[in-house]
């Protein structure tokens, strides 16, 4: 009976150490982050609306990516239809999010979160509202052509 209740508790220790391992590659790490892009300059001193429509809306990926939650403001985003992971151009759309405000610091924690320059591009785009947030948006593939 002591043997397997060891088993158990090392089984759910390696585990909880794998789930924690793989949050913080997927949440935190700049491992294999290798921008290879010109990334949008980032001033020190300014605040930074984002407006957010997938996982970045859920708090408890914004704590472990920016280390805290902060709040959030319904917004809508016209002129675009969301797909997947991704938003494309449909003038007869928009899209539901979130805006948030995130420090520079955060801001490049998010940059590193969603892998801006290798997956993902940051364009300013303008709110139902009339308010202008930062998007992260999918780069789109390179295609070589072959001659």
């Amino acid at each position: 009976m002591r043997k397997s209740i060891k088993r158990s508790l090392a089984l759910i220790l390696t585990l909880l150490m794998v789930g924690i391992a793989y949050l913080w590659l997927t949440f935190v790490s700049s491992f294999g982050y290798n921008p290879t892009a010109e990334l949008p300059a980032i001033d020190e001193d300014e605040t930074y609306s984002v407006f957010v429509y997938g996982t970045l809306t859920r708090p408890w990926v914004r704590w472990l990516v920016t280390g805290r939650a902060g709040s959030s403001e319904l917004a809508i985003l016209p002129g675009f239809r969301k797909e997947k992971l991704d938003i494309k151009p449909d003038a007869d759309a928009s899209v539901a999010g979130e805006v948030i405000e995130v420090s520079a610091s955060e801001l490049r924690a998010l940059d590193r979160y969603e892998r801006l320059g290798v997956r993902y591009e940051r364009v300013e785009l303008t709110l139902q509202d009339g308010r202008s947030a930062w998007v992260y948006r999918l780069m789109e593939p390179l295609i070589l052509e072959l001659e």
